[in-house]
C-alpha cells in the first residue's frame, strides 16, 4: 500500500551556500516546514536601503528587486525508510514546492534536480538509502537568478525556501506512476451528456503492471459508491457513466470523491483519493462566461501567497481562511497570480465554489535564453498534470504583461502558440486566456492565439481617470466583437494610515480607494459581456523592490492587509455588491479625527435604506443602492455615529478636532485645504 509520511519537523537550515556535507551539519538553525529564508526581508521594505553587493545576484546587480536575500541554501534531515512489505517497492522524497530551483541528495547521492518554485517534484531515492538505520537527507534551494527560470522579473517577492513542506512516499514495485511531472498517474475528466448525466473519462499510469494486476475507479457521493469500473491494468481507460449527476458550480459546489485502486489478486497494492466535480462552459463575446448554461459574468480577485513574516511559508490552514475571507466578500472567482498555487488553496476553491484562472510565472519579460522557453513548457506541463481534476479551475493562463519590460517579436508569438498548443494537447477540456498589458496594442498577433482574453488596466491610478474604464471597455468591444475581453487586473493603492476629506489619485488613502472601487463596481456591473473582472489585489503583498506610499516592499492595493487583520473600507463595496447577506458598513472608522464644520460619511449596505444617528438621535434616512452618503456636522470632541439597515446596525466615534494629525497625509504631499 501506499504510505504518506509528512517530515516537516527536525530540519536543519544551512544559511550559506557551502559544499554538500557528509553528516548533519553543525553549525545550523533548528527550522521546522513549511519554511522561507524571506519570511521578513521579502517584505519589510529594508531590501530597499540595502548595498546591491550584499544581495544582488548576476545580471540583475544593483536592482532592488535582487536586494533581499537571493541566494542558494542547504535543508538537512536524518529520515529512516519505512519497511517494506513485499519486495521491489520504491520511496520517493515529494516536494511540493521549493523556490525556485532545487536539487535532492540522499546519503551524498544526487537524486534529483528541478527548476521552477510553484509545483511538485519528486525523487526516486530507493537506489540511495542505507541498509537499515538512518538515511541523510539534503535539499539545496535557490531563489538566485537564472535566464532560465521563469519568473524573470515580476513586482512580487520570489521567496525562497521549503515552503510547502515535504513528504516521503513508500509504495509497492507496482504502483501509479509518480514520475511523470509531479502527477498522481491517475487521470479523470468528467463530461456533462444529455438527461443530466456525466461521463468520467478514466486514465490510469500504473508502473510494473502485469496480467495480475486490475485498476479499481470508484466515484462516491458523499461516501456512497454511485458508480465503479474495473479494468486490466495493462489497459486500464474506461469511461464510467453516471446518471443525474450533480452540477458543480458557485451557488452548489458538488463534488464526487474518486477512489482509484491498484488491485493485485486480493488486495489493494496502491490507492489515490482526490475530488472532482461535473460542469460545462465556454465563453462568447457578447455573452461572457456561461456555465452550465447560464450566463455568469466572473466577478472576483486576485490572490499572492505570501503572509506578514511568513512569506509563502503557509499552512493548510492559512490557506482554508484566505479562501473564506474571500468567500466572505461574496467574488464568485479568483485568478491565482501568477504562478501554481497550493494544492489546498485549490481543494479550497473546489469546496467553496470559486471559478479558477490558474497560470504559469511567464510574466513581465520573455528570456532570451532559449532554454527559458522549456522552463515555461515544462511548468505548465506540471501545472496541467497535477491540478486537471479540480473542478475550479476552467482556464489556463499563459502569461501575464510579457510586454510590459520586453517587445513585441515573432519569437514571443511563436512561444504562445507552442504554449497554446501545448495546452490543446494536454487538456482540450479548458479554456485558454492570456493578460495583457494596458498598452498592448490592439492589432497585434498576441490576441488571436488564446481562446479568452483580457486586460490588466489602472485607468484612476497609474494613468488617466477612474472614470475612463467603462468607455474604454465599449470602444474595445465595439471595435473588436469577435474577442472575448475582460479585465484580469484593476486596482489602486489604499494604505489604512492615510485619509482625508477630498480623496485623489495617488494620494493613497483609503477614500480614494474606496471611491475607485465605488466606481469600477459599477462599470463591470453594467457590462455583463465582460466576462470576467478581478480586483488586484485581495491581500496586500509582499514586492521587495517597491517603495511607494510610505510603506516600502510591499504592494498595497489588496482589499485586504497583508496580515489579514483589517479589511480595509474598499473589501466592504464589493461585499455590499456581491454578498446577499444583509450587511452594513460605515467607512472611515480609521479616519477618526475630523475638521470641518460638516464632514462627509458614507455607508455600504446591501438594504435598501440606510438611517444615520448621531449621538444617539436620528440624523437622516436615505435611500440608495449600495452606497448612501450623509453629510454630518459633529458636536465637538467626541461623536457617536450608529448606522442602521433593517435589523442590523453599526457604529464607529469620530472626534471633531482643530487640526486633523499629519499622519492621515502621505510623508512629502501637501494637505489640500
Amino acid at each position: 500500500m501506499r504510505n504518506i509520511i509528512p517530515i516537516n519537523d527536525n530540519w536543519l537550515f544551512v544559511h550559506e551556500n557551502i559544499p554538500l556535507l557528509e553528516r548533519l551539519p553543525e553549525n545550523a538553525v533548528p527550522v521546522t516546514l513549511p519554511h522561507s529564508w524571506n519570511a521578513v526581508d521579502g517584505h519589510d521594505g529594508h531590501a530597499i536601503d540595502m548595498p546591491a553587493k550584499d544581495w544582488a545576484q548576476g545580471d540583475l546587480s544593483g536592482k532592488p528587486e535582487d536586494r533581499y536575500d537571493r541566494g542558494s541554501y542547504w535543508y538537512y534531515r536524518e529520515f529512516e525508510a519505512p519497511a517494506q512489505p513485499l519486495p521491489g517497492g520504491r520511496l520517493y522524497v515529494e516536494i511540493p514546492a521549493a523556490n525556485s530551483q532545487a536539487t535532492v541528495y540522499v546519503n551524498g547521492h544526487q537524486a534529483a534536480c528541478h527548476e521552477g518554485g510553484y509545483s511538485a517534484f519528486r525523487a526516486d531515492v530507493t537506489a540511495y538509502l542505507n541498509d537499515g538505520g538512518r538515511n541523510l537527507l539534503a535539499i539545496k534551494v535557490s531563489n538566485e537568478y537564472q535566464t532560465n527560470v521563469y519568473p524573470q522579473h515580476a513586482d512580487f517577492t520570489f521567496y525562497g525556501g521549503l515552503y510547502r513542506g515535504v513528504n516521503l512516499i513508500s509504495v509497492a514495485h507496482a504502483h501509479f506512476d509518480l514520475d511523470y511531472y509531479g502527477g498522481s498517474g491517475v487521470t479523470v475528466t468528467p463530461r456533462p451528456v444529455e438527461n443530466g448525466g456525466a461521463e468520467f473519462a478514466f486514465r490510469a499510469f500504473v508502473v510494473n503492471a502485469d496480467e495480475n494486476d486490475t485498476v479499481s475507479y470508484s466515484v462516491l457521493d458523499r461516501g456512497v459508491e454511485v458508480g465503479c469500473a474495473v479494468r486490466p491494468a495493462v489497459s486500464p481507460d474506461v469511461i464510467l457513466t453516471i446518471p443525474d449527476a450533480k452540477r458543480w458550480s458557485p451557488a452548489s459546489p458538488d463534488l464526487y470523491d474518486i477512489q482509484v485502486c491498484l488491485l493485485r489478486r486480493n488486495e489493494v497494492c496502491d490507492e489515490v483519493h482526490f475530488r472532482t466535480g461535473v460542469r460545462s462552459f465556454s465563453c462568447t463575446p457578447d455573452a461572457g462566461f456561461i456555465l452550465n448554461g447560464r450566463p455568469l459574468p466572473l466577478r472576483g480577485v486576485s490572490r499572492h501567497q505570501d503572509r506578514l513574516y511568513q512569506g509563502n511559508a503557509l499552512t493548510r490552514e492559512d490557506h482554508y481562511e484566505d479562501a473564506r475571507i474571500i468567500r466572505e466578500l461574496g467574488a464568485n472567482s479568483i485568478r491565482l497570480a501568477h504562478y501554481q498555487h497550493s494544492q489546498d488553496f485549490y481543494d479550497a476553491c473546489d469546496e467553496m465554489g470559486f471559478v479558477v484562472w490558474a497560470e504559469i510565472p511567464f510574466i513581465t519579460i520573455m528570456s532570451e535564453d532559449p532554454a527559458a522557453h522549456e522552463n515555461c513548457v515544462s511548468q505548465m506541463k506540471e501545472l496541467i498534470i497535477q491540478n486537471q481534476h479540480h473542478p475550479c479551475i476552467c482556464f489556463w493562463g499563459l502569461s501575464n504583461e510579457v510586454l510590459l519590460a520586453g517587445k513585441l517579436s515573432d519569437r514571443l508569438i511563436e512561444n504562445h502558440k507552442s504554449l497554446e498548443k501545448l495546452v490543446k494537447s494536454l487538456d482540450p477540456t479548458r479554456l485558454t486566456a492570456i493578460a495583457h498589458v494596458s498598452n498592448t496594442p490592439e492589432d497585434c498577433e498576441l490576441h488571436e492565439i488564446t481562446d479568452v482574453e483580457a486586460y490588466n488596466h489602472y485607468f484612476g491610478w497609474y494613468v488617466g481617470r477612474m472614470e475612463d474604464n467603462g468607455p474604454w471597455l465599449d470602444a474595445y468591444h465595439k471595435n473588436h466583437p469577435q474577442r472575448c475581453i475582460g479585465i484580469s487586473e484593476y486596482g489602486c493603492e489604499g494604505i489604512i494610515t492615510y485619509h482625508t476629506a477630498k480623496p485623489e489619485s495617488r494620494d493613497y488613502s483609503e477614500e480614494y480607494q474606496s471611491l475607485y472601487h465605488e466606481e469600477l463596481v459599477r462599470v463591470f456591473r453594467d457590462r455583463p459581456w465582460v466576462w470576467c473582472s478581478y480586483v488586484w489585489n485581495m491581500f496586500d503583498f509582499g514586492a521587495a523592490a517597491r517603495n511607494e506610499g510610505g510603506t516600502a516592499g510591499r504592494n498595497n492595493k489588496g482589499l485586504v492587509t497583508i496580515d489579514r487583520k483589517i479589511r480595509k473600507d474598499a473589501y466592504y463595496i464589493y461585499k455590499a455588491c456581491w454578498n446577499p447577506e444583509p450587511m452594513v458598513h460605515i467607512c472611515g472608522k480609521r479616519y477618526a479625527q475630523r475638521a470641518g464644520e460638516t464632514t462627509e460619511i458614507r455607508v455600504y449596505s446591501n438594504l435598501p435604506q440606510v438611517s444615520l444617528y448621531l449621538n444617539g438621535k436620528l440624523l437622516e434616512t436615505v435611500r440608495a443602492d449600495k452606497v448612501f452618503v450623509f453629510h454630518v456636522a459633529l458636536s465637538e470632541g467626541m461623536n457617536t455615529l450608529t448606522a442602521k439597515a433593517g435589523d442590523i446596525h453599526d457604529s464607529t466615534v469620530f472626534e471633531k478636532v482643530a487640526r486633523e494629525p499629519e499622519i492621515y497625509t502621505l510623508p512629502g504631499r501637501s494637505r489640500r485645504p
